[in-house]
């Protein structure tokens, strides 16, 4: 167990290290928008999102309200409901319920990638040492995040604070280049958003509702015209189901 613990931390390293960077840029933001230092690492305590995180502070700044803040965040973090099924597939027997709804917390995309793909079945000591380096560098750099914006020169933290977009491009980018779908999704879901922004009738419409609204209707659009074709599984695969 303990020899699955090691490897899990030595997979969780290199993404430990990303969350570092990219939670450093979050403290910075959060900060810069009114947070104390205390808040903004509980934010990152409690809630291992990226996304989810910095449409919150966007909201949190708006003044916006629970019903909004709730809708947003479930629409933003729907897909991790998702992984999580798909991983469960995936689990051994030691994963009981208690360990199952443990390690769900910080069941985030990197992480369910990696698990996905090792061979065979996953236990409990695994994940656990695939998920602590993540978590910890999510926490450590939001909080050095934090202390950081109190010193460094404002054009810094600037350039900082639009990190996290870039992080955001990051992830879309590929799939936006490899697949005509998520393409026409993402161009659905900015041509929207501009029109609700630039369109008087819709300023009622806030951002945390915007959010929401760009992102259900474009996918609910690419899934109802370009749906993907059902492929069946080979013989072989259905036998040994």
């Amino acid at each position: 167990m303990l020899a699955s613990y090691q490897r899990g931390l030595r997979h969780g390293l290199p993404i430990a290290l990303g969350y570092l960077s990219v939670s450093f840029a979050f403290g910075i933001q959060a900060t810069s928008l009114g947070l104390t230092p205390l808040q903004a690492v509980m934010i990152s305590f409690f809630n291992v999102t990226s996304a989810g995180q910095l449409a919150g502070l966007q909201l949190m700044a708006a003044g916006a309200g629970l019903a909004e803040m709730a809708l947003t965040q479930l629409t933003i973090n729907l897909r991790y409901a998702l992984m999580s099924l798909s991983l469960s597939q995936k689990l051994d027997s030691s994963m009981t319920l208690p360990h199952r709804l443990l390690l769900s917390f910080c069941n985030t995309d990197e992480v369910f990638v990696v698990a996905s793909q090792q061979p065979g079945k996953v236990g409990r000591a695994y994940l656990y040492g695939l998920t602590n380096g993540p978590f910890l560098g999510w926490v450590l750099g939001t909080l050095l995040g934090t202390l950081a914006g109190g010193f460094l020169p404002a054009a810094v933290t600037e350039a900082l604070g639009i990190a996290i977009y870039g992080m955001f491009i990051a992830i879309v980018l590929p799939p936006f280049r490899r697949s005509r779908e998520v393409r026409a999704v993402v161009l659905v879901a900015v041509a929207m958003s501009c029109l609700i922004s630039l369109w008087p009738v819709l300023s009622f419409i806030s951002d945390g509702f915007r959010i929401i609204l760009c992102a259900v209707a474009a996918s609910a659009l690419g899934a109802w015209l370009m749906p993907r074709p059902f492929e069946e599984e080979p013989a072989d695969e259905q036998e040994a189901l």
